[in-house]
């Protein structure tokens, strides 16, 4: 099977077609009457990651490219408002369908994790952040990779070191790392008995007893680095290379599907934006593992 867009698109929406109808009560609620849409939910879907894919930040701009290039794919497509509409309400089916692709990997299966969160700025100027609906949400933070503050929020990521996305959240930008990543393992308790036995890999952030201990007795292993004046850890050589693994994570996200460009001005808006660029990257690693790619996390083949 080649790996190009086109055919990633093709597997996609067959995938989640299948799915759908294993599962019908996935499908967003509508009216018990009224016209059927003529765009599926699987089309949808599969229309959002191609254009996360691409780069595209402007809607208007990725319909045009979608109805010029891939009408063969979408012999209908909706107007921008349409398909903003019925893409919030599918929020719940891309958070489903992350999870499907990514259970559906040979990398699911991975006993090291690594974490960490990355900014999702939301605004720029002081008026934005005073009259946003996103204030309240978003907040004014403090990232230390660049050395910079910004108002907006956090993206919280738990992956492999193949890069698969395996537990997300979206905070605002003070939340502390160690309690929403205690959250994302308390709302996912299949995730964690399908990994009885993690080895978790974070940077300084992830510090103290008690949260080491409430590791412990989830049966997860902490490697991260001393903090300054604590003795040197076990495994400490082991850290650096494979922290490495979620800069280009985070890289990813940012270069290649413009997390930071999302252009959502409400919560639901931000929050479908983001899910649609996790998904794109779920979906790329998954059709890159099915078709025996040497490099799982890589989206070069589909970012043209």
């Amino acid at each position: 099977m080649k790996t190009d867009l086109d055919t990633l698109a093709t597997a996609l929406h067959a995938r989640i077609d299948d799915e759908l109808k294993a599962s019908p009560w996935l499908l967003p609620a509508r009216p018990a009457a009224g016209i059927a849409p003529t765009l599926s939910d699987a089309e949808l879907l599969t229309l959002a990651v191609m254009s996360a894919l691409l780069g595209y930040t402007s809607e208007r701009r990725r319909l045009r490219r979608a109805g010029r290039d891939f009408r063969h794919l979408f012999p209908y497509l909706p107007g921008q408002s349409g398909y903003n509409k019925r893409l919030r309400a599918a929020s719940s089916l891309l958070t489903h369908m992350i999870r499907a692709l990514a259970a559906d990997t040979s990398l699911w299966s991975d006993d090291v994790w690594v974490v960490d969160s990355t900014p999702v700025g939301c605004g720029c100027s002081r008026e934005t952040a005073k009259r946003s609906d996103l204030a309240g949400w978003a907040e004014y933070g403090y990232c230390a990779s660049h050395s910079r503050y910004f108002w907006g929020l956090r993206l919280h990521l738990v992956c492999t070191l193949g890069g698969l996305p395996v537990l997300f959240a979206l905070t605002g930008a003070k939340a502390d790392e160690r309690e929403t990543l205690r959250d994302l393992f308390d709302t996912a308790p299949d995730v964690m008995a399908a990994h009885p036995r993690q080895t978790i890999i974070g940077d300084k952030n992830y510090y103290g007893r008690e949260f080491e201990d409430d590791l412990t007795e989830r049966h997860l292993d902490l490697l991260q680095p001393a903090r300054k004046g604590a003795p040197e850890r076990a495994g400490v050589h082991l850290f650096k290379p494979l922290r490495q693994v979620i800069e280009s994570i985070n890289q990813t996200f940012k270069g290649q599907l413009d997390l930071e460009r999302h252009g959502g001005k409400s919560p639901a808006g931000v929050i479908v934006r983001v899910l649609s660029r996790v998904l794109a990257l779920t979906a790329a690693i998954w059709h890159n593992d099915k078709t025996g790619q040497p490099v799982k996390q890589s989206l070069i083949a589909y970012d043209y």
